[in-house]
């Protein structure tokens, strides 16, 4: 015991400095996520700000009766899961594509070039990636259908962002460029795990290069997709607020309109904190609930899993 003391007083006065950085982010994640935790009580209250928690009546349940009773609600879960498991079956599988072709790039200097453009739109903020799609798909003055109508595919402006229909398909599709660079990272790394020695025996034994990557770049990386698959379903009943608020407006609210918008206009807007949190909560428990469900079927097939 004396000796693991004295060795963790060493470690602290050698590395002092990264543990007072690794100080701050530990207290914002306690401050954000732990201590709010009290505050869920108010899921079965009727809280009203100015009485306080112990002002506020007791409600139980009808907080949750409430908002399942909700037409607003209803609308606004069947948006998120309807465009979540839409984001998850469109944008899940192009990482692993794009790992899998830059993993097989041989000219070093054009594959640092293209992985470095494929992962600037994670940096970006959504409020600059809507600016950009903003102008580049207008309908009259948009630089797509500029070119578009100068070339003759169509004969007038298309409305991608000012028409449901159009705007859900343009909505994923700039998820999936915005977020496919980060994905190709993590799959990249897993994919330099894989031992050279399998990819020198297969060349021997006369395997090509599309034999080498489905026998084993894929089987490779397996366990990284499982995990990351299993990450995202706990995800489905989430949305992005600010990705939603950026790309908004009147025309497509029937699409735009999911639960973080509900949450902050019931909220934030409506002053219904109890009934807000109680849709968080929710959110929280069924995310929970798929992690869990997805990882004891991962390892009833004989993975991992995550936990």
């Amino acid at each position: 015991m004396g000796r693991n003391k004295v060795e963790l007083k060493k470690r602290l006065k050698r590395d002092w400095q990264l543990y007072l950085m690794l100080l701050f982010p530990v207290l914002m994640v306690i401050i954000f996520n732990y201590a709010a935790y009290p505050g869920l009580k108010m899921v079965f209250m009727d809280y009203k700000p100015a009485r306080g928690y112990e002002g506020s009546e007791w409600v139980g349940l009808k907080i949750f009766q409430k908002i399942f009773c909700d037409g607003d609600f209803l609308r606004a879960l069947r948006n998120s899961l309807t465009f979540n498991i839409l984001d998850l079956i469109v944008s899940f599988p192009v990482p692993i594509l794009l790992a899998l072709m830059l993993n097989e790039l041989r000219f070093k200097r054009f594959k640092k070039v293209t992985q470095t453009i494929l992962y600037l739109p994670h940096f970006l903020s959504w409020v600059i990636i809507g600016s950009v799609a903003y102008t580049m798909f207008r309908p009259s003055t948009g630089l797509v259908n500029m070119v578009m109508t100068n070339i003759g595919l169509v004969t007038q402006g298309i409305p991608f962002l000012t028409e449901k229909w159009h705007w859900a398909v343009t909505y994923l599709f700039i998820g999936v460029w915005a977020g496919m660079g980060w994905g190709t990272i993590i799959y990249l790394a897993a994919i330099s795990s894989v031992s050279k020695d399998l990819y020198e025996a297969s060349m021997i034994d006369g395997a090509g290069r599309w034999k080498r990557i489905w026998h084993i770049t894929l089987p490779g990386i397996k366990g990284t997709v499982v995990t990351l698959l299993i990450m995202n379903l706990g995800r489905i009943m989430g949305s992005n607020f600010e990705r939603l608020d950026v790309f908004g407006n009147t025309q497509v609210r029937d699409f735009q309109y999911q639960l973080a918008v509900y949450i902050y206009e019931k909220g934030l807007g409506g002053g219904k904190f109890s009934q807000s949190t109680a849709v968080g909560l929710f959110q929280a428990l069924v995310g929970l609930g798929l992690v869990l469900a997805a990882d004891r079927v991962a390892k009833k097939l004989g993975e991992e899993g995550l936990i």
